[in-house]
């Protein structure tokens, strides 16, 4: 009896299987970024501030294709960014840092996926850029810093360009 041994990349269904499957697993791992902490030396993609040296919660945003994340100082930064019509870049993770397990004035660490978090818009505490957007994991921890420093709870998709505004525009919405 004879034994065949079949390639089967001889087959373009099967290069074609091979490349999907391929292609797909670049796609998770790209997909799967997970949150790289700042260090003291850590600068803003935007003005190039040293994160460490401000208050309040900080961002990264991973891009399809570029290795390390852009870091923001300050969440409206971060927000004015991703809601922009014309943000061209894929997005493939967004991280803020979890107000309810880290200190305002020296956050470390604690980092959410963004689009799961609860934020709190229109509190008396300050960011780097003056005031800014609480980031928590829990809506439990977003509904009692409210209120203790004031504003109102939402969801990332609640999120307009108009509260984000880098010029105050979250100062001045009627709605909260």
């Amino acid at each position: 009896m004879k034994l065949a041994i079949v390639n089967p990349f001889q087959s373009r269904h099967a290069w074609l299987l091979a490349t999907i499957l391929f292609v797909g697993c670049g796609q998770q791992a790209a997909q799967n970024k997970a949150p790289v902490e700042i260090t003291r030396a850590t600068a803003c993609s935007l003005d190039g501030m040293t994160l460490a040296d401000y208050p309040g919660p900080k961002a990264q945003i991973h891009y399809d294709g570029q290795a390390a994340p852009a870091y923001f100082c300050d969440l409206m930064e971060m927000f004015d960014i991703t809601l922009k019509p014309e943000q061209a870049r894929k997005v493939v993770a967004i991280y803020v840092q979890d107000m309810g397990q880290t200190q305002w004035e020296e956050p470390k660490g604690h980092w959410i996926d963004a689009k799961s978090a609860y934020y709190v818009v229109g509190s008396k505490k300050m960011g780097s850029m003056g005031p800014t957007f609480g980031s928590f994991a829990k809506e439990d921890d977003a509904k009692q810093f409210a209120n203790t420093n004031g504003g109102k709870v939402y969801k990332f998709g609640e999120i307009t360009p108009e509260m984000a505004a880098l010029d105050g525009g979250a100062l001045h919405d009627q709605h909260m």
